[in-house]
């Protein structure tokens, strides 16, 4: 459905499509760094039946930045064929300058886009003050023809969107959520407080999962998730603590502790098609394997065992 947006048409995106668990899928490569499309598109298929409620390509679980435009689009348009109307479709975008994001998100939306996604600017990150976050956000939404989430991945920009900020684009109507990849609950608790009903205030960190829904979030978009989707849906259906810290490790594991590669090889041994990174990121050696291993299938049994 097009809704008036201002001086433009954008497609219009609810909150109660954000409201679940979203999965921000992976890039799957072969052996030569070359993007395997049936793997994606496989994945994808297999994921829809698991009662998530949607999919964020290409953000930084996908290797947005180790892909060119043409991979870019590829990626996008391969995904959208696989991924039903009915469930949320969005995709990772931003680039270092408010022009060359907004041309990109403009690409992005042409590939079937819902929404798009941003991250933060970060190279010239002191000047990257609050107020210049307003500034750029503003100018991206105004010009994008479809609806933004926000993006605050400190861990790997090294920018934080604070609360308050987000409290202040949350009043763009074009602008309609954040994904929130931090640890910090006091500050999510905050964005939350500070938002309107309708905003719709999401985390991107399995380790927190439970503690933001308590906190009040709406969604979760989680790597984790790729894995055990299941399971991160049952902690939201249910917000069972329990059931958290079964999840915690191995959701701590496949991303901080190995990162893309680990979550990969997490996704080889959960049945999906995880494929390899592309370089210079590099694979889990036969340790970490080990160890992700043995997290997954103590999850499983316990999860099993109590079913």
């Amino acid at each position: 459905m097009w809704l008036k947006r201002g001086p433009k048409m954008t497609r219009q995106i609810s909150i109660e499509a954000l409201r679940g668990i979203l999965l921000p899928t992976t890039t799957p490569f072969d052996a030569d760094g070359q993007i395997l499309s049936t793997a994606i598109a496989a994945n994808l298929r297999a994921w829809s039946a698991t009662g998530i409620v949607g999919f964020v390509v290409l953000g930084s679980t996908g290797e947005r930045v180790h892909l060119d435009e043409r991979e870019y689009l590829q990626t996008i348009e391969t995904s959208r064929e696989a991924v039903a109307k009915d469930m949320a479709f969005i995709v990772g975008a931003g680039q270092q300058s408010t022009v060359t994001t907004i041309a990109e998100i403009k690409k992005a939306a042409a590939a079937g886009a819902d929404a798009v996604l941003v991250i933060t600017p970060n190279y010239y990150r002191s000047a990257i003050t609050q107020e210049t976050l307003v500034n750029y956000y503003t100018a991206v939404a105004d010009a994008s023809p479809v609806p933004v989430l926000l993006y605050s991945m400190p861990a790997l920009t090294g920018i934080k969107i604070e609360p308050q900020t987000i409290a202040r684009l949350s009043e763009h109507p074009n602008i309609i959520g954040v994904k929130d990849s931090s640890n910090d609950v006091a500050g999510f608790e905050e964005t939350v407080r500070l938002c309107p009903q309708d905003f719709a205030v999401m985390t991107g960190n399995g380790t927190v999962l439970f503690d933001a829904l308590q906190a009040g979030a709406t969604g979760a978009i989680l790597a984790v998730g790729c894995v055990v989707p299941q399971i991160c849906v049952q902690i939201f259906r249910e917000a069972d603590s329990a059931l958290q810290s079964k999840l915690t490790p191995l959701a701590a594991a496949v991303t901080t502790k190995y990162g893309i590669g680990g979550l990969k090889a997490a996704l080889d041994m959960a049945g999906y098609k995880g494929g390899t990174v592309r370089a210079p990121l590099q694979p889990p050696n036969e340790n970490a394997r080990n160890e992700i291993s043995a997290l997954l299938e103590a999850l499983v049994v316990s999860v099993s065992s109590v079913a």
